[in-house]
């Protein structure tokens, strides 16, 4: 016993210094710091770097204090202007002079054969403050170009920069067409890995939404490749994600390079039960388009994570430049919501996984004897010693927006598990304030038992653990 508590102690102490990792035991789950751990956000709209007018400071701290773990960046080569999107105070469209990208710009055009040292300077800044706030940030490379305005904006764009690469139209900027383009785009990753080969707490997503303007599997193999390549001599690696879809698609050919696949919008989750098979991490690292309500969002996360995800970002309106503490009030113009409300609220889902032996746990829809009546149930569970359960009454309506729909009268809900022998006890959580609205203990002789849950308004959990 003594020996195996050691070589666990030390285990634990090696992994403590590791990049953020696929969990040995799990690999549908994280290792972080030593910890098998989820990534739970409502984060701004990326631009904290490359907006000098963003506080990132205030902005991490606030991340930190509703007790979240994880935050996304873009680094320059795309960004959006004034009322894109219908943005309110979006941080990825900074003002006139405003905008740090990774290339000095002199006399109106970027240099793309030079760095930008006041850029990579604010990057390893950012991310050296989000470490010591236990915050994992994502830091996507590029974004496709969805509309000319898009194009005419980025640095990569011949007439943006001063030696005149990018001649080609939109659709073919991440798609190998042009060599000297591509030279800049592997130029660029390998000068961002290089400069943060030293932190625990990134990983790299190859593009955001790469379903869109023409971007190309092989492209982004290539980009994948380009990753790998400048880590090839570092003692430890990062982890690569791929953006899959909006919605869901099932992973036939998945890239051998990347461990993480993120899903935009993945509501309701089945793109986790899809690519489960992968034994990689599935995520869902954009929100949106739902409405400004806080339940919408907020059943979305725990949905998404009790189907066996995890990874959770909401893309939170609610943090501009000058609100960066997460105070700007969301007008419901904007493609999404996101307050100090629903924050709290994804910081109690963080703690209720937290408490799981996540090494253990897996999808256990299929413990469900009987399923309730006018709600949904998703079950994780470590069978014979842990379950969690999360009921909620939102569906999806493609012919109304928002597309998600919130019943929110209170009352119980009756369903049957189908449990192997024991002494039980189940708790019944409240996912808006993380309290314990119910506690029964039981014996089960084995096989079906059934729970009525006490009343409740949209959503809640329940842990079942053995005695």
């Amino acid at each position: 016993m003594r020996i195996a508590v050691f070589l666990l102690c030390c285990w634990t102490a090696a992994a403590a210094n590791l990049p953020l990792a696929l969990h040995p035991r799990n690999p549908h789950y994280f290792l972080f710091r030593g910890h098998p751990a989820v990534l739970v956000t409502s984060g701004e709209h990326y631009g904290a770097v490359l907006n000098l007018d963003f506080d990132y400071k205030l902005y991490l701290r606030t991340v930190q204090r509703d007790k979240l773990n994880l935050t996304r960046l873009f680094t320059g080569a795309y960004r959006e202007g004034p009322g894109m999107f219908k943005i309110n105070g979006n941080t990825l469209a900074p003002q006139p002079g405003r905008f740090l990208a990774p290339w000095p710009e002199r006399d109106g055009k970027f240099d793309l054969a030079s760095r930008n040292s006041e850029f990579f300077a604010r990057l390893r800044d950012f991310i050296g403050k989000a470490s010591k706030r236990g915050i994992v940030v994502e830091v996507n490379l590029f974004c496709p170009y969805y509309e000319d305005a898009m194009w005419d904006l980025s640095p990569l764009n011949a007439k943006n920069n001063i030696q005149g690469i990018g001649t080609v139209n939109r659709t073919e900027a991440l798609a190998l067409k042009d060599p000297k383009l591509t030279d800049v785009q592997d130029a660029l990753v390998r000068s961002i890995v290089n400069e943060l080969r030293d932190f625990d707490n990134i990983y790299y997503e190859i593009a955001n939404e790469p379903y869109f303007a023409g971007v190309t599997k092989e492209w982004q193999h290539h980009i994948a490749e380009t990753i790998a390549a400048a880590e090839s001599g570092f003692p430890h690696r990062h982890l690569i994600s791929q953006n899959i879809a909006n919605g869901s698609k099932k992973v036939d050919d998945p890239d051998p390079l990347v461990s993480i696949f993120n899903f935009h919008y993945a509501r309701p989750p089945v793109a986790v039960a899809e690519n489960y098979r992968l034994n990689k991490a599935i995520g869902c690292n954009e929100t949106g388009f739902d409405g400004t309500a806080d339940a919408i969002y907020r059943i979305q996360g725990w949905a998404f994570l009790m189907a066996g995800g995890a990874l959770y970002n909401n893309l939170d309106y609610s943090f501009t430049a000058g609100h960066e503490d997460g105070t700007f009030a969301v007008p419901d113009t904007q493609p999404g919501g996101g307050s100090p409300a629903l924050r709290r609220q994804l910081g109690i889902l963080k703690a209720f996984f937290e408490r799981m032996p996540l090494p253990d746990m897996k999808p256990a829809d299929d413990a469900v004897a009987t399923a309730p009546s006018g709600a949904v149930l998703h079950v994780l569970g470590a069978p014979g010693r842990y379950y969690a359960g999360y009921l909620h009454r939102a569906t999806i309506n493609k012919d109304r927006k928002p597309r998600y729909q919130v019943d929110p009268a209170s009352k119980p809900s009756q369903f049957a598990l189908s449990l192997p022998a024991g002494q039980y006890t189940v708790e019944w959580v409240d996912s808006r304030s993380g309290t314990v609205a119910a506690r029964q203990r039981f014996r089960h002789s084995g096989g079906r038992h059934a729970f009525e849950s006490p009343a409740y308004s949209e959503d809640m959990a329940f842990r079942l653990t053995t005695r």
